[in-house]
């Protein structure tokens, strides 16, 4: 009996010592300056996000910033055309100093990039013949820049009209989010909230994503191309186009595990 009420009361310090640590982080806001390390630039248009609460902000055209943050969280600074950096919240930077970043131009290679042509002979009726048909089918949405596209079936490798290939690629996805929830929710988090939505729209780099689901761009490649999208979706859509492919490809081969088609059967 002694030996009992011994270990509830270790529960109960261990508790208390754990909800005391986590109540003495301390919550505060961020103000500072995003500027180029070569000729120190502001740089307009950098993003910041909070990869620990999942909210984020744009830099202005003086390069300033402002962002609530709590003690150990982790901020996500990058901007176009430059090095990202993660940088750890301490609780040095709530002393009010203004907090200067400097990023460094990212250096990229140019792919080499095939041209292929087309016989064509003048006589429309002939050269549409001639054109390569698009297997798969595109949306424009008014107002947006780019287009949406759904998925197709792939002859005699898809289930049903959900066009989901059971295959290692998507199944990845699927044992990911299975054994790691969170990340599952913090992917929607990224794409309901405003604030992220507006960031992950104009954004094409697939670093957030990249960083989410702990994956390389080969890999992510590998995933949207098993569910059936394109390589020219895959390279054209926005980062929140991405995630929302990602989510539609996780949602759809759960509902082929679980004996279903597709989502949309499922959901009838």
């Amino acid at each position: 009996m002694r030996k009992k009420i011994t270990y509830i009361f270790f529960a109960i310090c261990l508790l208390t010592y754990t909800y005391g640590s986590a109540q003495d982080l301390l919550k505060f806001t961020i103000k500072g300056k995003i500027a180029s390390a070569v000729d120190s630039t502001s740089i307009q248009g950098a993003t910041l996000l909070n990869l620990s609460n999942i909210n984020g902000v744009v830099s202005n055209k003086e390069g300033l910033f402002e962002i609530d943050v709590t003690e150990s969280d982790t901020l996500l600074i990058s901007s176009l055309g430059f090095e990202s950096i993660k940088l750890k919240v301490t609780r040095d930077l709530s002393k009010g100093t203004e907090l200067n970043v400097d990023l460094f131009p990212r250096v990229e290679e140019l792919p080499e990039v095939n041209v292929h042509a087309y016989k064509i002979i003048g006589v429309l009726e002939i050269d549409v013949k001639n054109v390569p048909k698009d297997r798969y089918n595109r949306i424009h949405i008014n107002g947006l820049k780019q287009t949406y596209e759904t998925q197709n079936s792939r002859v005699g490798t898809s289930l049903g009209a959900g066009g989901i290939t059971i295959s290692n690629p998507a199944d990845f996805v699927y044992n990911l989010f299975g054994s790691k929830p969170k990340k599952l929710r913090d992917l929607k988090e990224l794409k309901n909230k405003d604030a992220t939505r507006k960031i992950l729209a104009d954004r094409f780099d697939r670093e957030i994503i990249l960083d989410y689901l702990q994956m390389d761009i080969n890999k992510l490649t590998e995933v949207l191309s098993d569910c059936d999208y394109s390589p020219y979706f895959i390279n054209k859509a926005t980062d929140l186009q991405l995630i929302e492919a990602v989510l539609e490809c996780y949602d759809n081969h759960k509902a082929v595990k679980n004996g279903h088609t597709s989502k949309s059967e499922k959901t009838k």
